[in-house]
């Protein structure tokens, strides 16, 4: 099984969206990361509708499979990074927000939508932020349910869930409903989980529904190019193909844009001979 591997729009960030299509497809990747964002889709009127629809139109003639994003860092406050959360005071404006992204989602045929915790606010007891979290991720699997849309939650280093044992007492709070899966984030494997990566990847297989993939190293939580981190790259692509993922396998590099031609065919050279060792 070959691994179908796909590239952030967060990573083009100074081209427009259809340019940046164009360029992925063109570049060989088979999907695409959409972060929903100001000059990417942004989910909020006039025509959202007419926007979408122009979106599935131009990634079907492309052949992308894409999986929805939802960190984009300044869409809903201009002066807060990734603000609200689900764990601030006005969180409604999150959860508006991914609702949002799963009826988006559910319009471009997207795989998963992808979401994250958010960083404890300063003075909030952590039992309350737990509780905070929690209403909020069941109001937007509720939603996401209805709409027959899978969320794929991301363990994210430095915020309220950024392990896999984190993912995992979220999702029995939950009560382990179907449309809640796991987003995976490669890099941050080694990052801070106690475990090899490639066993990572075989214990969250269960419950898989989308992977970033990103080196880094231990202890700092830094997109890196591939190559420039500590992740031996075969054993993981090998413990993805073992486990069967069948999903998008989308390059994470946020902070590249500056050079996102180049680092994107970069990353796919890199990937595809990572790949090819395992043949």
């Amino acid at each position: 099984m070959s691994l179908r591997f796909g590239y952030g729009t967060n990573g083009f960030a100074n081209h427009r969206l259809t340019d940046a299509l164009a360029v992925i497809a063109d570049l060989g990747y088979t999907g695409v990361a959409l972060t929903l964002d100001h000059a990417h889709l942004d989910p909020y009127p006039p025509k959202l509708f007419e926007r979408t629809a122009a979106v599935a139109t131009a990634l079907g003639r492309h052949g992308l499979g894409v999986v929805i994003e939802t960190g984009a860092r300044y869409l809903l406050d201009p002066g807060r990074k990734h603000a609200p959360t689900l764990l601030d005071e006005d969180r409604d404006r999150r959860i508006d927000f991914l609702r949002r992204a799963v009826d988006m989602g559910a319009d471009l045929g997207a795989e998963a939508v992808s979401f994250w915790a958010g960083v404890r606010p300063a003075g909030l007891d952590p039992a309350a932020a737990w509780d905070r979290l929690v209403a909020g991720c069941a109001e937007v699997v509720a939603h996401a349910d209805a709409a027959d849309m899978v969320l794929g939650f991301e363990p994210e280093p430095g915020m309220l869930v950024e392990t896999l044992a984190g993912w995992h007492a979220l999702r029995a709070d939950l009560g382990a409903p179907d449309a809640f899966g796991l987003t995976l984030d490669i890099g941050h494997c080694r990052c801070n989980e106690p475990d090899p990566v490639p066993d990572c990847v075989r214990a969250a297989a269960p419950y898989l529904v989308n992977v970033q993939i990103d080196d880094m190293r231990r202890g700092t939580h830094e997109h890196l190019e591939f190559g420039a981190g500590e992740i031996d790259f075969p054993p993981v692509l090998a413990a993805l193909t073992e486990v069967g993922y069948p999903g998008l396998v989308a390059v994470e590099l946020p902070r590249h844009s500056h050079a996102a031609p180049e680092v994107a065919a970069r990353s796919l050279a890199f990937l595809r001979a990572a790949e090819g060792v395992l043949v």
